[in-house]
Protein backbone atom coordinates (compact mmCIF):
# COMPACT_ATOMS: atom_id res chain seq x y z
CA UNK A 1 0.00 0.00 0.00
CA UNK A 2 1.34 3.23 -1.27
CA UNK A 3 -0.07 6.63 0.70
CA UNK A 4 -0.80 10.05 -0.63
CA UNK A 5 0.73 12.55 2.18
CA UNK A 6 -0.98 15.97 2.86
CA UNK A 7 1.79 18.26 4.43
CA UNK A 8 -0.10 21.45 5.63
CA UNK A 9 2.35 25.01 5.60
CA UNK A 10 1.80 28.06 7.08
CA UNK A 11 2.87 31.60 5.26
CA UNK A 12 6.73 31.19 6.15
CA UNK A 13 6.56 34.97 7.60
CA UNK A 14 3.88 33.85 10.15
CA UNK A 15 5.57 30.24 10.89
CA UNK A 16 7.14 29.51 14.17
CA UNK A 17 6.39 32.11 16.43
CA UNK A 18 7.00 29.98 19.52
CA UNK A 19 10.87 29.85 18.78
CA UNK A 20 10.97 33.67 19.20
CA UNK A 21 13.85 32.67 22.25
CA UNK A 22 15.78 30.75 19.97
CA UNK A 23 15.74 32.69 16.51
CA UNK A 24 14.89 36.12 15.92
CA UNK A 25 12.12 37.35 13.31
CA UNK A 26 14.58 37.12 10.32
CA UNK A 27 16.16 33.37 10.18
CA UNK A 28 12.45 31.96 11.59
CA UNK A 29 10.89 31.68 8.37
CA UNK A 30 14.36 30.13 6.82
CA UNK A 31 13.72 27.82 9.76
CA UNK A 32 10.47 26.78 8.87
CA UNK A 33 11.42 26.35 5.50
CA UNK A 34 14.34 24.49 6.33
CA UNK A 35 12.09 22.01 8.28
CA UNK A 36 9.29 21.20 5.75
CA UNK A 37 12.50 20.81 3.16
CA UNK A 38 13.75 17.70 5.23
CA UNK A 39 10.19 16.63 5.73
CA UNK A 40 9.32 16.30 2.27
CA UNK A 41 12.69 14.92 1.18
CA UNK A 42 12.56 12.22 3.88
CA UNK A 43 8.93 11.86 3.11
CA UNK A 44 9.31 11.51 -0.48
CA UNK A 45 11.97 9.04 0.06
CA UNK A 46 10.19 6.57 2.16
CA UNK A 47 9.17 3.06 0.15
CA UNK A 48 5.71 3.25 1.30
CA UNK A 49 4.80 7.29 0.29
CA UNK A 50 3.75 7.60 -3.40
CA UNK A 51 3.27 11.50 -3.48
CA UNK A 52 3.40 14.47 -1.23
CA UNK A 53 1.05 17.62 -1.78
CA UNK A 54 1.96 20.71 0.30
CA UNK A 55 -1.06 22.98 1.64
CA UNK A 56 -0.14 26.02 1.53
CA UNK A 57 0.03 29.74 -0.38
CA UNK A 58 3.38 31.12 0.09
CA UNK A 59 5.39 31.14 -2.85
CA UNK A 60 8.73 31.09 -1.85
CA UNK A 61 7.84 27.31 -0.12
CA UNK A 62 6.01 26.56 -3.18
CA UNK A 63 8.85 26.72 -5.18
CA UNK A 64 11.23 25.36 -2.96
CA UNK A 65 9.50 22.57 -1.97
CA UNK A 66 8.56 21.89 -5.65
CA UNK A 67 11.64 21.36 -6.65
CA UNK A 68 11.78 18.56 -4.18
CA UNK A 69 9.11 16.56 -5.76
CA UNK A 70 6.19 17.77 -3.81
CA UNK A 71 2.86 18.97 -5.34
CA UNK A 72 0.96 22.23 -4.54
CA UNK A 73 -2.14 22.88 -3.00
CA UNK A 74 -3.33 26.04 -2.44
CA UNK A 75 -4.55 26.85 1.37
CA UNK A 76 -8.33 26.83 1.12
CA UNK A 77 -10.93 27.91 1.84
CA UNK A 78 -9.23 30.03 4.26
CA UNK A 79 -10.72 28.27 6.90
CA UNK A 80 -7.73 27.31 9.21
CA UNK A 81 -5.25 23.96 9.59
CA UNK A 82 -8.19 21.64 9.66
CA UNK A 83 -10.11 23.31 6.78
CA UNK A 84 -7.21 23.52 4.44
CA UNK A 85 -6.59 19.59 5.00
CA UNK A 86 -10.09 18.36 4.23
CA UNK A 87 -9.99 20.85 1.31
CA UNK A 88 -6.35 19.37 0.17
CA UNK A 89 -7.57 15.71 1.17
CA UNK A 90 -10.65 16.13 -1.43
CA UNK A 91 -8.12 17.42 -4.51
CA UNK A 92 -5.67 14.78 -4.21
CA UNK A 93 -8.60 11.70 -3.35
CA UNK A 94 -9.88 13.20 -6.79
CA UNK A 95 -7.10 12.34 -8.80
CA UNK A 96 -6.61 8.86 -6.77
CA UNK A 97 -9.53 7.93 -5.28
CA UNK A 98 -8.24 4.41 -3.80
CA UNK A 99 -5.43 6.02 -2.39
CA UNK A 100 -4.92 5.81 1.19
CA UNK A 101 -4.11 9.63 3.00
CA UNK A 102 -2.04 11.07 5.75
CA UNK A 103 -1.72 14.57 6.88
CA UNK A 104 2.19 14.63 8.38
CA UNK A 105 3.20 17.88 9.98
CA UNK A 106 5.72 20.28 7.99
CA UNK A 107 8.04 20.35 10.95
CA UNK A 108 9.65 16.92 11.65
CA UNK A 109 13.10 17.82 10.36
CA UNK A 110 14.78 14.33 11.66
CA UNK A 111 12.14 12.54 9.93
CA UNK A 112 13.69 8.95 8.95
CA UNK A 113 12.26 7.17 5.49
CA UNK A 114 11.91 3.60 7.68
CA UNK A 115 10.09 4.97 10.67
CA UNK A 116 7.81 6.60 8.41
CA UNK A 117 7.41 3.52 6.97
CA UNK A 118 6.32 1.45 10.26
CA UNK A 119 4.02 3.99 11.32
CA UNK A 120 1.91 4.16 7.81
CA UNK A 121 2.01 0.34 8.07
CA UNK A 122 0.88 0.00 11.14
CA UNK A 123 -1.92 2.90 10.27
CA UNK A 124 -2.61 0.52 7.68
CA UNK A 125 -4.62 -1.91 9.96
CA UNK A 126 -7.69 0.42 11.03
CA UNK A 127 -9.63 2.98 9.22
CA UNK A 128 -8.60 6.39 11.19
CA UNK A 129 -5.59 6.52 13.33
CA UNK A 130 -2.78 9.14 14.04
CA UNK A 131 0.29 9.09 15.92
CA UNK A 132 0.62 11.47 18.90
CA UNK A 133 3.80 14.03 19.22
CA UNK A 134 7.16 13.74 21.43
CA UNK A 135 5.23 15.71 23.91
CA UNK A 136 2.01 13.24 24.02
CA UNK A 137 -0.40 16.16 23.87
CA UNK A 138 -0.37 16.53 19.70
CA UNK A 139 -0.86 14.76 16.62
CA UNK A 140 2.44 14.59 14.07
CA UNK A 141 0.46 12.21 12.19
CA UNK A 142 -3.15 11.63 10.94
CA UNK A 143 -4.15 8.84 8.72
CA UNK A 144 -7.06 7.68 6.74
CA UNK A 145 -7.82 4.68 4.68
CA UNK A 146 -9.05 5.20 1.23
CA UNK A 147 -13.15 5.90 1.32
CA UNK A 148 -12.46 6.90 4.60
CA UNK A 149 -12.84 10.81 5.79
CA UNK A 150 -10.08 12.14 7.33
CA UNK A 151 -11.26 14.66 9.46
CA UNK A 152 -8.82 16.20 11.04
CA UNK A 153 -8.93 17.56 14.25
CA UNK A 154 -5.37 19.22 15.21
CA UNK A 155 -5.04 22.14 16.90
CA UNK A 156 -4.92 22.53 20.68
CA UNK A 157 -4.64 18.78 22.01
CA UNK A 158 -5.10 17.50 19.05
CA UNK A 159 -4.36 13.80 20.44
CA UNK A 160 -7.18 13.69 22.95
CA UNK A 161 -9.47 15.48 19.89
CA UNK A 162 -8.38 12.54 17.66
CA UNK A 163 -8.73 9.59 19.95
CA UNK A 164 -12.45 11.49 20.73
CA UNK A 165 -13.35 11.52 17.04
CA UNK A 166 -12.74 7.51 16.85
CA UNK A 167 -8.98 7.40 15.48
CA UNK A 168 -6.93 4.91 16.57
CA UNK A 169 -4.03 5.91 18.64
CA UNK A 170 -0.61 4.03 17.49
CA UNK A 171 1.94 2.67 20.36
CA UNK A 172 4.71 2.34 18.58
CA UNK A 173 8.59 2.36 19.88
CA UNK A 174 11.57 3.29 17.91
CA UNK A 175 9.98 6.05 15.66
CA UNK A 176 11.09 9.13 17.41
CA UNK A 177 12.28 11.00 14.36
CA UNK A 178 7.78 10.79 13.23
CA UNK A 179 7.06 12.20 16.79
CA UNK A 180 9.50 14.97 17.24
CA UNK A 181 7.95 18.02 15.51
CA UNK A 182 9.36 21.14 16.27
CA UNK A 183 7.69 24.16 17.84
CA UNK A 184 10.08 25.59 20.49
CA UNK A 185 13.95 25.75 21.12
CA UNK A 186 13.63 22.46 23.55
CA UNK A 187 12.13 20.75 20.74
CA UNK A 188 14.81 22.10 18.38
CA UNK A 189 17.50 20.83 20.55
CA UNK A 190 15.46 17.44 20.56
CA UNK A 191 14.95 17.07 17.23
CA UNK A 192 19.15 18.10 16.75
CA UNK A 193 19.90 15.31 19.04
CA UNK A 194 18.18 12.90 16.87
CA UNK A 195 19.79 14.39 13.62
CA UNK A 196 18.08 16.96 11.08
CA UNK A 197 18.47 16.70 7.41
CA UNK A 198 20.70 19.01 5.94
CA UNK A 199 18.39 21.90 5.27
CA UNK A 200 17.50 22.53 8.96
CA UNK A 201 21.36 21.49 9.72
CA UNK A 202 22.62 24.58 7.87
CA UNK A 203 19.80 26.89 8.93
CA UNK A 204 20.37 25.98 12.82
CA UNK A 205 23.90 26.47 12.09
CA UNK A 206 23.31 30.34 12.01
CA UNK A 207 21.85 29.53 16.01
CA UNK A 208 23.88 29.67 18.85
CA UNK A 209 22.52 26.48 20.65
CA UNK A 210 24.41 24.81 23.54
CA UNK A 211 25.55 21.65 22.84
CA UNK A 212 25.11 21.87 18.94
Amino acid sequence: MQWTLVVPLKPLAQAKSRLADTADDGLRPDLALAFAQDTVSAALACPAVRDVAVVTDDARAGRELTALGAAIVPDEPGGGLNAALAHATAVVRAARPGSPVAALNADLPALRPPELSRVLEAAAEFPRAFLPDAAEIGTTLLAAAPGRPLSPAFGTDSRARHRASGAVELSLSGVDSVRQDVDTGDDLRSALALGVGPHTAAAAARLLIPGQ
